[in-house]
């Protein structure tokens, strides 16, 4: 598969990810000497080549370069659970529930990279998976923040719940405030799909139901943009002396 803009291609050197080779503008030189720079210490080979051949490849950001990579492995979903303990942390997971444009997740994904989040889990089907518009909207998170692919998140829900990790459910008009309610604790956020949000079966499992105010004449927010608040509220709170 290809990643193509600055950022994903440079985090993905520098991650480790496995890339074949690398394609860089020749009409372009701002910044690419740490591309250069990155793939020369792995040994990857560097190509220069015409501007036409981003511009009929990719979308508008590619900034003329690009990367032909090998397609980004999910984390097992045990091991992600595990990963708190290893960093001594309360638990601090993100669950996408059928989140399906690939900008919200990469969106998302950097947040939550941003967020200290330990991982994120999404559904096998009817979820956005991590192909290069992913990668172009994280702006490279998606080589750090752990994903975990399910087949059935409620499934997953019920695991967690098994390791006390209380579930926070994200929906409009609950009537309950995120900053009203205790976040300093092991918990996993889940986020509904755009326009429709959470399912009513994922809803029903949540232990807490948490909304944010809207005072404006559009009562929505971006579903990436709300995710960040929560996610930026939960750690607020963990960070606050006591």
């Amino acid at each position: 598969m290809w990643i193509y803009g600055l950022n994903p291609v440079l985090e993905a050197l520098k991650s480790g990810r496995d890339i074949n080779e690398v394609y860089l503008s020749s009409g372009r030189r701002e910044k690419l000497f740490l591309i250069e720079k990155e793939a020369g210490k792995r040994k990857i080979p560097v190509r220069l080549v015409d501007i036409g051949f981003f511009n009929e490849k990719f979308p508008k950001g590619h900034q003329g370069i690009a990367a032909s990579v090998s397609q980004r492995a999910y984390t097992d979903f045990n091991e992600a659970l595990n990963i708190p303990e290893k960093k001594n942390e309360k638990p601090f997971f993100l669950i996408l529930d059928c989140i399906e444009d690939p900008r919200n997740v990469g969106a998302i994904l950097r947040s939550a990279d941003a967020a200290g989040v330990h991982g994120v889990i999404v559904q096998e089907h009817r979820s956005a998976g991590l192909g290069p518009e992913v990668s172009k909207a994280s702006a490279g998170a998606v080589e750090y923040v752990p994903v975990s692919q399910v087949n059935n998140i409620k499934h997953a829900i019920s695991e967690m719940k098994e390791m006390d990790i209380a579930i926070i459910g994200a929906e409009a008009d609950s009537g309950l405030m995120p900053w009203d309610v205790d976040l300093n604790m092991p918990l996993a956020l889940v986020i509904g799909s755009e326009g429709k949000g959470m399912r009513k079966t994922v809803a029903e499992k949540c232990d807490i139901v948490i909304s944010l105010p809207m005072k404006g004449l559009v009562n929505s927010l971006n579903v990436s943009v709300a995710a960040s608040v929560l996610m930026f509220e939960i750690l607020r709170q963990r960070s606050r002396k006591t």
